[in-house]
């Protein structure tokens, strides 16, 4: 039973080298491997790598700063730095388009800071092991705390009937969970990228202050180009239509 409390999640934990509890997998994880050091060295930090059939074959790298924050030219500076690291690891067999993306507001969920700015919110989360005879669970996330095999998330689960219980779900357990996308989440987001926007127009402001704005850019690289050109999305993953774009 994992006691429920807000964690207070420090030290390397705040930083780029929190681990990833939920994993890609095969190709994916292959990929992320290549991609999570040359995403580090530019400050930011792998969130999940997903590879679709889209526009011939798309390989989406979702990434952001550890502070969830994930700006236009974050996403420039790490197309230009992954074309020639994924060009000599030769990381597809295809031609391929290669897309820089923020995680969006219904976000994965892959590291336990993740889970504790998630507190309050609804997520989604399907288990790679049961848990009590079932692995899909919806429900709203009310503590992260350590538990007998590792970090785990507290879920409110309302069931048809309006009854309400709880359940502690192992992350390391988890096959994948993401935030539902509601009203409150999407307010929440509008408030920041308000927040953020005021920031920006301050001389003195962080740089990137303004990286909630949607924004999409194209970049051609190397010798897989014909097929690839990067896009660059920072709200929601930009799957492309049939002519890349």
């Amino acid at each position: 039973m994992v006691e429920a409390q807000h964690p207070s999640v420090s030290g390397p934990a705040d930083g780029l080298d929190e681990p990833r509890l939920i994993e890609d997998a095969g190709a994916g994880m292959r990929i992320g491997r290549i991609a999570a050091p040359v995403l580090r060295d530019l400050g930011l930090r792998l969130v999940r790598v997903k590879i679709s059939a889209t526009a011939g074959t798309t390989v989406q790298i979702m990434a952001e700063r550890p502070d969830g924050s994930m700006s236009i030219d974050d996403c420039e500076r790490a197309s230009a730095a992954l074309s020639p690291v994924f060009d000599v690891e030769d990381i597809m067999t295809q031609a391929y388009r290669l897309e820089l993306s923020s995680p969006g507001i219904d976000r994965p969920l892959v590291r336990q800071s993740d889970f504790a700015r998630a507190v309050g919110g609804e997520a989604r989360i399907e288990m790679a092991t049961a848990v009590d005879g079932r692995k899909r669970f919806r429900g709203v996330i009310e503590a992260v705390a350590d538990g007998p095999d590792g970090p785990a998330v507290r879920l409110l689960v309302t069931a048809d009937d309006q009854s309400e219980s709880r359940v502690d779900l192992p992350i390391r357990n988890m096959g994948e969970a993401r935030l539902v996308l509601t009203e409150d989440l999407i307010r929440a987001a509008l408030r920041r990228e308000k927040t953020a926007l005021k920031e920006a127009r301050r001389p003195a402001g962080p740089r990137g202050a303004a990286a909630a704005r949607p924004a999409k850019h194209k970049t051609n690289s190397n010798r897989k180009a014909a097929a690839r050109g990067a896009a660059l999305e920072l709200n929601e993953p930009h799957e492309g239509d049939s002519n890349g774009r």
